[in-house]
């Protein structure tokens, strides 16, 4: 039922991984964020 420590740490640091910093600001290309919940990019930018 609850996710595995090991995997859910392996989540958060893939995540990590993804957030640059631009301008002091902390950003996610929308690709990546796409990516994270299994839609087109077309789609993330339509719904937002």
């Amino acid at each position: 039922m609850f996710a595995q420590p090991e995997k859910h740490t392996m989540d958060i640091a893939i995540i990590q991984q993804k957030i640059y910093e631009i301008r002091g600001e902390k950003v996610m290309p929308d690709f990546d964020l796409a990516g994270l919940y299994g839609v087109e990019t077309k789609a993330l930018n339509q719904a937002v």
